[in-house]
């Protein structure tokens, strides 16, 4: 074993581009800090089997200690005693940030760059470039994503080329459907929207480099991979490095985060807080510490993103030792229900606390995934369901949100064109508190269906999601099985974090013998019944019948006999299973590339039989 960074075999000569040596020196640089990381992932799983066999709600912190890693108490974080970053101006306004990845899955570059293309060109403030939820990690999409965004930054000719195309096609559909084009001059277009990359998370290891024998952080990965390939031509464009970072859990960890910036800025001879970042709220022991990760961040930090799915996950990840919590259906959740509605109230309240130069901080709206694709009926009801959304956020305090789908942008971007402010950083709202009401209302259940409808939504959604993973697309357009053909019902963009709610809720309904609200017909089943694991078991197998009849353009012919076979025995043996795996993904990625069903049986019972063992979780490349 070797304390050496090992490439997979032929990415360095296959990537140059994306490897270049000062890539590859900064990787060096930041390799030691790996065995950090470790050691937090570990201290996750640690607190996460304490709770559960405690039945150990999550706490505040004690304001007397100080957050880890900084010199920061708890209780200066608290009331801003810290100095906040200063907001760069390419993010002072960002109405409308799109997301998704710089690549598709299995293309070559001219066709992978036409997602930037989509991007740039959409009119969108800004665009979170995808590394993690809504980016396949089959074959080197990782690098590919890369290589393209690297690319469409330098405005190679290539790029230039595909975007002029793309922007001929999206005038086409502008003018069928808003009766006017939405790109005058494609050039200027392309310097509109401040780019932004999504990082992926702590939790996940690359699939092209290992350290010392195992994993290597997808993080550090993806952190020098950006900023090293483009740091000076955005910089010499007169535009912010800006970074969204996931699935963060504690201030902890946020402070681990703050030393990897400062680390690369230090090796690329960058002043402290040059690099930005904002952090998605998706985990709820955030919601415990919000003021603490702006501190431990700072001068990096500018602001929180609400994500509704991984939130809603992570509730029922944290709460599954607790038998009366049972989520109900999945359409209830929004977030004006019970624990969502307080989790946003804390987060703008956490936003708005000025530090002690009087700065606040900025709150992204969550991500709204529909796509104006459909029959005239469907589309026009989705769309003012849309615009309601974004007009209930912005009412709420947001200064922007998030939408999956560069159709979507000149859709949503009214409702804050409209109320005509940059920003609304700095509007009154009440002091955060830490009592005990805070921390139950984190938790709060309120009385909605949960019905059989609901849980064949669960299971469809969840397969196809699995399905697609598999194939690469880890953001798909989705919807249950019972509405393919009907276009009064449209696609919604997923991505994985709709997987990782439908997995943990359908093991909540079956692990605490949830009680259905409705009778169903079709199965017998009447109000006050119990949703069983046979329940589940028969409606497993006609949701995935219902797949294997599906046409070509719902789930791909090519497909049935290979991966869909496998997204089945995860979401078999997630749910079954009494120990509840702590990721989805964990089980897709060790799971990626196989089309063998028995070679994947044999991988996922290798996963559940280790993590049940000691809570570790394999999340290297099993291919490397």
């Amino acid at each position: 074993m070797t304390d050496a960074l090992e490439f997979r075999r032929g990415i360095l000569t296959t990537y140059p581009d994306v490897y270049t040596p000062e890539v590859l020196r900064a990787l060096e640089v930041l390799a030691p800090l790996d065995q950090r990381r470790r050691e937090l992932m570990a201290q996750r799983t640690a607190r996460r089997k304490r709770r559960h066999e405690r039945f150990e709600r999550i706490g505040f912190l004690d304001p007397a200690s100080l957050i880890p890693g900084t010199q920061i108490t708890v209780a200066d974080a608290r009331v801003g005693n810290f100095d906040g970053a200063v907001i760069p101006p390419d993010l002072q306004r960002q109405w409308i940030q799109g997301t998704g990845p710089a690549t598709k899955p299995r293309s070559d570059v001219r066709s992978g760059i036409r997602n930037v293309a989509y991007a740039l060109l959409s009119g969108a403030d800004g665009w979170m470039f995808d590394g993690e939820d809504a980016l396949g990690q089959v074959d080197t999409m990782s690098l590919d994503n890369h290589r393209n965004l690297k690319l469409a930054l330098a405005r190679d000719p290539l790029f230039l080329e595909v975007a002029e195309e793309v922007a001929d096609e999206m005038n086409r559909w502008a003018e069928g459907f808003f009766g006017h084009p939405i790109i005058a001059d494609w050039r200027r277009q392309l310097d509109f929207t401040t780019v932004l990359y999504r990082c992926r998370g702590l939790h996940l290891d690359d699939r092209h480099l290992r350290l010392g024998g195992h994993g290597f952080s997808a993080s550090i990965s993806d952190l020098v991979l950006f900023i090293v390939n483009n740091h000076r031509k955005l910089q010499a464009a007169g535009r912010s490095l800006v970074l969204y970072l996931p699935k963060l859990q504690t201030a902890e960890e946020a402070a681990y985060w703050n030393s990897l910036l400062l680390a690369l800025q230090d090796h690329l001879g960058l002043p402290a807080g040059t690099i930005k970042c904002y952090v998605l709220v998706e985990q709820i022991e955030q919601c415990f510490q919000l003021m603490e990760i702006r501190a431990a961040l700072s001068p990096h930090f500018v602001g929180f993103n609400t994500g509704r799915w991984d939130y809603i996950n992570s509730v029922s990840d944290a709460m599954a030792w607790d038998q009366a919590f049972v989520n109900p259906n999945i359409q209830s959740i929004t977030m004006t229900y019970g624990y969502m509605r307080t989790y946003e109230d804390r987060v703008r309240r956490a936003m708005n606390t000025p530090d002690r130069h009087g700065r606040c901080a900025l709150w992204q709206g969550g991500m709204e995934p529909n796509i104006p694709v459909g029959s005239e009926a469907g589309v026009s009801a989705s769309m003012k369901k849309a615009v309601a959304g974004a007009e209930r956020e912005q009412r709420e305090g947001a200064s922007g949100k998030w939408v999956a789908h560069w159709k979507m942008v000149h859709i949503v971007r009214p409702v804050w064109e409209k109320a005509g402010q940059a920003n609304q950083m700095g509007r009154a709202f009440p002091a955060l508190t830490y009592t005990a009401e805070d921390a139950a209302g984190l938790t709060q259940l309120e009385p909605a269906p949960r019905t059989i409808e609901g849980a064949r939504d669960l299971l469809s959604v969840a397969l196809q999601y699995g399905n697609a993973f598999l194939r690469g697309f880890q953001a798909a357009a989705l919807k249950p099985a019972d509405f393919f053909g009907n276009d009064d019902v449209l696609y919604l963009m997923e991505d994985m974090a709709t997987g990782e709610i439908r997995m943990s809720i359908l093991w909540e309904w079956i692990h605490k013998g949830a009680v259905l609200t409705e009778a169903d017909p079709a199965t017998g089943c009447a109000a006050g019944d119990a949703f069983t694991l046979p329940l589940f078991s028969r409606l497993l197998e006609e949701e995935y019948a219902k797949l294997r009849r599906a046409r070509n353009k719902d789930v791909h012919d090519d497909s049935k006999d290979t991966t869909l076979p496998i997204a089945k025995a995860i979401v078999r043996t997630y749910v079954q299973s009494d120990v509840k795996p702590p990721w989805y993904v964990d089980l897709l990625n060790i799971d990626l590339g196989l089309d063998d069903l028995s070679s994947a049986e044999a991988r996922i019972a290798r996963f559940l039989e280790t993590f049940k063992k000691d809570g570790t979780r394999i999340t290297e490349n099993l291919d490397f």
